[in-house]
């Protein structure tokens, strides 16, 4: 077994990586260099959940901890803030907006829980949030933001009532789009791309299904059974290029049979 360290261990090997002495690259790393693998990690860690892997879940949520334990140490060398700053904040914060836990107050259940929270978390801001649909980073991707912002949206009750009108409002989008594709409009038809798109995102958001989520497993199984094809293919000596489209989708309908089985 592994020696185990602490936290505070973690901290100070930073804390050495980046003084005189320590390493280059860590020593040169910003803020803002650094925002990449912070992303990259997210991923990753996301990844390993797919994969049902604790070992990997473990290592993968290591190089995610790492983040902010990096930036912690960039911040203390400036004078700005330290860890243990981040984790009374963080504390703070946790027993700040569960007064159902740590007070008084009576929560029935989750959705009460996020309406409490939504609006701690204005009286907090104050006037920086103005508005219903504040607050959702700008960074997000987009099919996750679309996402955040229709679920903002319903909390103040600008939704639907019911999930045949969310399914008809994807129909509507669909078929605008189709008539601006027939206009031949690359302006409209970006626009009602768009529009259907966030129809879509609202109806996975109004079926509690994640639509971020939702497209990122479908491109991972896309990936899986291209791979079958391909291999399939290079098995017999025929590169894609040459196979006919047939010969493609009998491979990719025995890719999805073998999905199904678990053998894929």
């Amino acid at each position: 077994m592994n020696r185990q360290y602490t936290f505070e261990q973690l901290v100070n090997i930073m804390r050495k990586l980046r003084a005189p002495g320590g390493c280059p690259w860590d020593a040169e790393q910003t803020h803002e260099s650094l925002t990449r693998y912070l992303l990259e990690e997210t991923y990753e860690v996301m990844e390993a959940i797919d994969e049902k892997s604790p070992q990997h879940l473990k290592e993968e949520l290591g190089d995610l901890l790492l983040q902010p334990v990096f930036h912690a140490a960039i911040a203390e060398e400036t004078g700005d803030f330290t860890i243990d700053d981040i984790v009374s904040t963080l504390c703070d914060k946790l027993i700040r907006r569960h007064p159902h836990v740590f007070g008084d107050l009576e929560i029935k259940n989750s959705d009460e829980q996020i309406v409490s929270w939504e609006n701690i978390k204005r009286l907090e801001k104050g006037d920086e949030r103005p508005s219903a649909l504040s607050g959702v980073p700008n960074h997000l991707p987009a099919l996750l933001k679309a996402h955040k912002i229709s679920e903002k949206a319903s909390r103040v009750g600008f939704d639907w009532e019911h999930a045949d009108q969310v399914f008809a409002k994807v129909m509507e989008e669909l078929h605008e789009f189709e008539e601006a594709w027939a206009e031949g409009n690359p302006s409209r038809m970006e626009d009602e791309l768009g529009d259907l798109l966030f129809a879509i995102a609202n109806l996975g958001r109004f079926l509690s299904l994640n639509p971020e989520e939702a497209l990122r497993k479908t491109i991972t199984r896309f990936q899986k059974r291209f791979s079958y094809v391909e291999g399939e293919l290079l098995g017999q000596g025929m590169p894609m290029e040459r196979a006919t489209l047939e010969e493609m989708d009998l491979l990719w309908e025995k890719a999805k049979s073998a999905e199904k089985e678990g053998t894929l």
